[in-house]
């Protein structure tokens, strides 16, 4: 009965994301729903952004692990960087009219910085979209009680979601997060409700347990390298995920400058508070079945949360719980399979065929979107990383090689075509240099203690790099790019508002 529910849900969302794409008719409506989104929607676009696969599995998972300490990166750095990323967005770039954030780096700096930030951006959704598919699986897997592989499960789950995403484009994302933003929020809230039912004492006793726990401990204890690790990772998630063209195309879909700023922080606030939804609930697992659940977390964390539904609620419970994650997991990797699909297509691709018609590049889009589907379901089916992990290590790229060029180009008039390439290059060699040192270090020597996991995250070396790089580039005799320097923004501003009068 739970099967065919989930399977009833899953064409029910299909059918929806395909009556979307009748209202695709180019490929600005494609990218960023022709920029005609009201308030409500961009609220539940910008809350989709984040809750999906790593908001249920991979977040409660390591919560019930390594407390509130192990969840600084998701939700403390993800929400503030919706907040940023809107404020960042709406104030600075939607005047600009464009599709993409390689738009901004073109207009701003040259083709060369266009080309290697969004070579950076995609690099990063591999990571992000592979947990989602990873999660599709994992329900598949529970759902059908083994019938079906996990990967067979991935198989399936990205197929669907490329289904819809491939037709409809941003239309599709928007209008299924607005309905599976509601079905998530219901059915996850009243699994919560049921859980804490069978807890003697109810949702206080919970609290109170994890509290005595030390599970409610947010600051780590008082070890430089641990506070460095600490904020290393509440740093990644929080810049690293401003350049990414998923939270960018959610932001400038508002029909306003205005929408877009308040559909972000509002879209950030609501992630925030029900982010502990999941994470209530899968604690609570381990205080009604402490011995299986003991077991689970040695073998697979991941899978607390969904046993605890099947075997401990009523059908109706595990209908919403499974409809809800479903909900969170596909209007989540619907949006972060379209995004870099979007931003490859659009300024690495376009820039070698630049009289392309708009209908012509609206199939170089699906076209796109299909190949990096299929590399993202082959990085899901061949990582052992978990969840959790694999979205935290998605935005290391980002922060090292296209975090600081962005920053600059916004709020530095001075910054240039050489500066934003001796960032990129900096950021990302030194970030990938240190890499490499932990890898031969940790097995003992030097540098396993010093660097990595228990000290200086190479990723917040390659920010570092990378800032120093974009000053003494600026700043330095422009060698590169000298013909071209960098315009400022509010050039860019006024180019484009004279464009859009004169169209």
């Amino acid at each position: 009965m739970l099967l065919w529910f989930v399977i009833l849900y899953l064409m029910v969302s299909v059918g929806v994301g395909l009556f979307a794409a009748t209202r695709v008719h180019s490929a600005k409506d494609f990218a960023v729903a022709g920029r005609s989104l009201p308030l409500p929607v961009v609220t539940a676009t910008v809350f989709a952004t984040w809750f999906g696969a790593e908001a249920v599995f991979g977040v409660s998972a390591t919560f019930v692990n390594d407390g509130l300490t192990g969840v600084v990166a998701d939700p403390f750095g993800s929400s503030l960087c919706l907040v940023f990323a809107g404020i960042l967005f709406s104030r600075y770039l939607y005047r600009l009219n464009i599709l993409t954030l390689g738009d901004f780096y073109r207009m701003r700096y040259n083709r060369t910085v266009e080309v290697l930030t969004t070579l950076c951006i995609v690099a990063s959704y591999l990571g992000w979209v592979a947990a989602q598919i990873k999660a599709l699986g994992l329900i598949c897997y529970v759902v059908t009680d083994g019938a079906v592989s996990q990967e067979t499960g991935m198989i399936l789950g990205a197929a669907i979601v490329l289904t819809y995403t491939t037709f409809g484009g941003m239309f599709s994302v928007a209008i299924l997060d607005f309905v599976q933003m509601a079905v998530s929020m219901g059915g996850l809230l009243f699994i919560a409700w049921i859980v804490s039912g069978k807890v003697g004492g109810g949702a206080t006793a919970v609290i109170d347990h994890a509290s005595a726990a030390g599970k409610l401990d947010f600051f780590p204890e008082p070890d430089p390298l641990k506070w460095i690790t600490f904020l290393g990772a509440w740093i990644t998630m929080m810049m690293g995920s401003i350049p990414q063209q998923d939270v960018f195309q959610r932001v400038t879909s508002a029909k306003s400058a205005k929408i877009a700023l308040w559909g972000s922080i509002l879209g950030a606030s609501i992630y925030f508070c029900f982010t502990f939804v999941p994470m209530f609930i899968a604690y609570s697992a381990t205080l009604i079945d402490p011995d299986l659940f003991a077991k689970i977390l040695e073998e697979d964390s991941q899978l607390v949360l969904p046993t605890l539904v099947l075997q401990h609620t009523p059908l109706f419970a595990q209908v919403l719980f499974f409809g809800a994650v479903l909900s969170a997991i596909m209007s989540c990797s619907s949006a972060t399979l379209l995004a870099p699909s979007v931003t490859f297509a659009e300024n690495v691709i376009k820039g070698f065929f630049p009289k392309m018609g708009d209908h012509r590049f609206l199939l170089v889009m699906r076209v796109t979107l299909v190949c990096f589907t299929g590399m993202v379901l082959a990085f899901a089916l061949n990582s052992e990383a978990s969840i959790f992990k694999m979205v935290e290590n998605a935005y290391k790229i980002t922060l090292a090689g296209a975090f600081v060029p962005l920053l600059a180009g916004i709020l530095w008039k001075r910054a240039t075509n050489q500066g934003a390439l001796a960032a990129i290059f900096g950021g990302l060699l030194s970030w990938i240099l240190v890499e490499v040192l932990i890898a031969n270090g940790s097995s003992g020597g030097e540098y396993g203690y010093a660097l990595g996991e228990e000290g200086i995250p190479p990723q917040l070396i390659g920010l570092l790099v990378s800032a120093c790089g974009m000053v003494a580039g600026s700043l330095l005799p422009q060698w590169v790019g000298h013909k071209t320097p960098g315009r400022p923004l509010h050039e860019l501003v006024h180019h484009a508002a004279m464009e859009t009068h004169h169209h």
